[in-house]
Order: C-alpha cells, then sequence, then structure tokens
C-alpha cells in the first residue's frame, strides 16, 4: 500500500485519484452513450484529494469545479496515465471505423490524444446545450487557462485541436514544485546569473536613482495597488526601458536588479521567438510570459530593436506577419504583471509609438573618467599587479565602458601567464587596451 503521508508520494496519490475518477467517468460516458437510455447522464462523484498535494491546492486555489478538474484530468492523462483513455478506442462497426463524437486528434496513433471535443463529449454527450455550455471552459481567462495550463492546439475547426497542458504545470503537480525550464526553442529564454553582487555595480548617480526607483516599486506594489486604490488605474506589470553604448551594463543591471529584489531573471532569446510558422512564435512566447507571471520573474529583451525598431511600410505576406508578431509581443508586455526590461543600445532604434508603453527609460552612458577609474580599480582589485599599473591614471587615460574594461582585463592577464610572469604588467594592459580599441574600430 502506498504512503499517501510521506511527502514524495501525497502528489502521485491525488494524481492517482483524479485519474481513477477520470477512468470511471469515460467508462459510465461510453455506457450511457452506448445504452441508448433518455434518462439523464449522472457522472461518477470526484474523489476528496489529500491534504497538501498540489494538485488539491490548485483545484482549491484556481478554483475549478467538477467540470475544470474532469478537462484538466483528461489533459493530464496522455502525460502520465494514457492507458486511461484506451476505452475511446472502440470502433463504429457500422461504418468500420472510429467514433466521431470522442474527438481523436489522429485515430491511427499509438495512444488516445484527446481534443476539446472529447472534454465536450464527456461533459455533454449529445447534449447540444450542455456542449455549448462547456464550451465556456475554453476561454482564455478561464482559471483552466490562466492557472493550471491547459489550453487548445491551434486547429482550423473550433475545439478541435489537441488538449495540452504545459510540461512545467505537469511537473509541479507530480512533484510539488515548478522545475526550471529548460531552454529550448519551445522556451526561448535563459536565467541570467552573476558572481557580483549589487555592490559591485558602479553607474552615474541618476542611474541608480532610477534603479531604487524600479526596486521600490516591487516592494511597494501591493500596497500601492490595493491599500492605496490605484489597481484599477494602473496595470499590475512595470515596464522599463534601458538604454546605451555596449558594455555599459545594461544585462548586469537587470540581472543584479534581480538578485538585489530576490526575483530571477530570465533573458528572452528573440532569435529563437520568431518562427516560420504561423502561430508557434505567439505559442512559444506565451509559455514564457505565463510562467513569468506565475513565479514572478523579471523579464529581459535584449537588443530589443530588432523587434520593437521603426516600422516600415507593411508590402508582404512576411510583414503582416511579422508586424502580427509584434502586435502579440507588445500586447503580452502589456499585460505581464510583473517587471518587463527592454535594452538596445541606441534609444532612437525604437519606435517612438512604442515609448508610452513605457514607465521608465533609463539611460548607460559611457562613464566619465572618475567612473572609469572606479571601474578599473574594481575589475583589477584581486588580481596580481606590477607596481607601474596605475588604475586611476588608466581611468584618466583611456575612454573605454565597464563590458570592454573586463576585456582587456582578461586579455592581460592570459599574455602575463603566456610569459610566465608572477603579475600583470601596464605594458600587458597597454597591449590589451590597443587590441579592444582597434576591435572598436579606434586607434588611440
Amino acid at each position: 500500500m502506498t504512503d499517501q503521508s510521506h511527502p514524495s508520494n501525497v502528489h502521485a496519490a491525488a494524481i492517482t485519484a483524479e485519474l481513477e475518477w477520470l477512468s470511471a467517468v469515460i467508462a459510465a460516458r461510453l455506457s450511457h452513450f452506448f445504452g441508448g437510455t433518455d434518462t439523464p447522464f449522472a457522472p461518477p462523484a470526484a474523489p476528496t484529494l489529500p491534504e497538501g498535494a498540489a494538485l488539491a491546492q490548485l483545484i482549491n486555489k484556481a478554483p475549478l469545479d467538477t467540470a475544470g478538474r474532469l478537462v484538466l484530468a483528461l489533459a493530464l492523462a496522455p502525460q502520465i496515465q494514457p492507458a486511461v483513455l484506451d476505452p475511446f478506442f472502440v470502433r463504429n462497426t457500422g461504418i468500420d471505423r472510429p467514433f466521431t463524437e470522442f474527438g481523436a486528434l489522429r485515430q491511427d496513433s499509438t495512444f488516445f490524444q484527446p481534443t476539446g471535443q472529447t472534454a465536450l463529449f464527456l461533459l455533454g454527450g449529445g447534449d447540444t446545450d450542455r456542449r455549448i455550455a462547456a464550451m465556456g471552459l475554453f476561454a482564455p481567462d478561464h482559471p483552466l487557462r490562466s492557472m493550471a495550463g491547459v489550453s487548445l492546439d491551434r486547429s482550423d475547426a473550433l475545439l478541435s485541436g489537441a488538449l495540452l497542458i504545459a510540461p512545467h504545470k505537469v511537473a509541479a503537480l507530480c512533484e510539488g514544485r515548478t522545475p526550471a525550464p529548460d531552454f529550448s526553442p519551445q522556451f526561448p529564454a535563459r536565467r541570467l546569473k552573476t558572481g557580483l553582487c549589487w555592490d559591485d555595480l558602479i553607474l552615474p548617480r541618476e542611474v541608480v536613482h532610477g534603479l531604487d526607483h524600479i526596486a521600490a516599486w516591487l516592494r511597494n506594489r501591493k500596497t500601492i495597488l490595493h491599500d492605496w486604490g490605484m489597481q484599477a488605474r494602473l496595470g499590475a506589470g512595470f515596464k522599463t526601458l534601458f538604454y546605451g553604448p555596449p558594455g555599459t551594463g545594461k544585462t548586469l543591471t537587470a540581472t543584479l536588479l534581480g538578485q538585489r529584489t530576490g526575483l530571477e531573471v530570465y533573458r528572452i532569446d528573440l532569435s529563437m521567438v520568431v518562427s516560420k510558422y504561423i502561430g508557434e512564435t505567439e505559442k512559444n512566447l506565451a509559455q514564457v510570459f505565463d510562467m513569468a507571471e506565475q513565479r514572478d520573474w523579471i523579464l529581459f529583451f535584449d537588443e530589443a530593436d530588432a523587434l520593437f525598431g521603426a516600422r516600415g511600410a507593411t508590402t508582404s505576406a512576411n510583414d503582416r506577419h511579422a508586424n502580427q508578431e509584434v502586435a502579440y509581443l507588445l500586447q503580452r508586455i502589456e499585460e505581464c504583471s510583473g517587471l518587463v526590461i527592454l535594452a538596445t543600445n541606441l534609444r532612437s532604434n525604437i519606435d517612438e509609438a512604442f515609448f508610452r508603453r513605457f514607465q521608465m527609460a533609463i539611460g548607460f552612458p559611457k562613464p566619465d573618467a572618475t567612473l572609469r577609474a572606479a571601474l578599473w580599480r574594481s575589475v583589477l582589485g584581486k588580481m596580481p599587479l606590477s607596481d607601474d599599473v596605475n588604475p586611476d591614471a588608466l581611468g584618466q587615460a583611456h575612454i573605454l565602458a565597464g563590458g570592454a574594461i573586463i576585456n582587456v582585463a582578461r586579455h592581460a592577464a592570459i599574455s602575463a601567464l603566456r610569459r610566465e610572469a608572477d603579475t600583470i604588467s601596464q605594458r600587458d594592459i597597454q597591449q590589451a587596451i590597443a587590441g579592444e580599441m582597434r576591435k572598436e574600430g579606434r586607434t588611440g
């Protein structure tokens, strides 16, 4: 007998009970369907799930009624116990083919893939009124979609798409916690991490002031929205633009802002977002945004002008499709309840029409001589330096951003080790600076 009191088993026990109930409902519905009776269908009662199970918590929090629970169980079945759906493989002997009413996605598959039509059959049988009433379960704002992660795959016919559930939701219901998602074309976001801390940021005072403002919003948003009655006038989220030359700290700042506020930061890979298949872009982005809202992530779009640049005339189907993708992305950013940061090297690259969507725009300028000296001291702080190396003089003499200074330090360290030296010399650093400036197209 399974020990349901053990934390590692309580989640499995709940899912097992729910799928056994689904199996009983399927048997009862098929019996009623083939019985030819006029008696109203009476499904078996839903089970009481173990306390503390992730599935029980989701059902109570959403909340999901009996119909919602049944659709959720139907979506879970192919992932966990596909044999539960095998009774739907019965064939119509009159025409020697499967029953259309059961709504399988592919009748020749080795397992039964339920669709929206399968759910309508379970909930309404052949009763048109009940089937129409059940369609509301698939509305975008229904808890089945917004909280349980259940959706229908795109299909030309209404409700004929496969009944899907987000993989991270399946894992969370099975394990009681949501695992970190895998970076892939289906999930085009990667978590940003750093070994640095907030005190390592060396930025102009006005930039730090703007970042403090964002952090204050994240700490106090519930007070502002709920206690101070601004929820009806303000969106729940916060959108900001980071703009400035490469190497000025935009990505690092976004990462450390998450560290400072205790939130995870995920960078959206725009090269993996745009798909040649219509609808795939929206589907991939939807999963990222759904998880971000559920887990209160900070979303970071680097080189955002790739999608939010100035728009030209629409001259082809590809242009129209690209504009649809941008429109969808803007809609999700607008509706996102968390912090969304967009970064670009040039403010002018962002279409002016998008600026009204930002609550803040923070410029990251190239550091002045004082900040450059501080950056040199910070970067070279623990490195073995020759007596002729003067970080303050380097800051005065060379106009380099923080990212370039880090590159110089790495190059100089390699040069010193190649000549088997114990310390990094001024000559190592000067040669590295010359190489970095040539890379930027400068000679002095």
